[in-house]
């Protein structure tokens, strides 16, 4: 997945937490949401506050969409909460490849090329 098509996909199920996310799309995604932290940091602390919850909620969707795709809860994204440890984990968790049959969350995201 590009980069603008993460984008749209990511818009497109702003609030959508069914389903699964692939590697690309998460991190795509997670990436435009720093430059547009970093362009509002640049603009104005308040318009800085606006971009970011705008935000928010896709990028949960989105995390819960990625855990899907390896057959965890997205509820399990609290665990970041955890001061270092719990990051990690999320980072690590995002990072792995997802499963390559179906799950409770849907069929898989990449289909194997015969």
């Amino acid at each position: 997945m590009t980069f603008l098509k993460s984008i749209e996909t990511c818009f497109n199920k702003y609030a959508n937490f069914n389903g699964r996310a692939s590697r690309s799309e998460y991190w795509w995604f997670y990436l435009f949401t720093i430059l547009v932290w970093i362009v509002g940091f640049v603009i104005n602390p308040a318009v800085e506050l606006i971009f970011i919850l705008g935000l928010l909620l896709p990028n949960i969707a989105v995390a819960a969409r990625r855990l899907h795709d390896i057959d965890k809860s997205g509820w399990l994204q609290l665990i970041a909460i955890i001061p270092l440890i719990g990051t990690i984990v999320m980072i690590i968790w995002c990072a792995t490849e997802g499963t390559k049959k179906k799950n409770k969350y849907g069929a898989p995201i990449k289909l194997k090329r015969s």
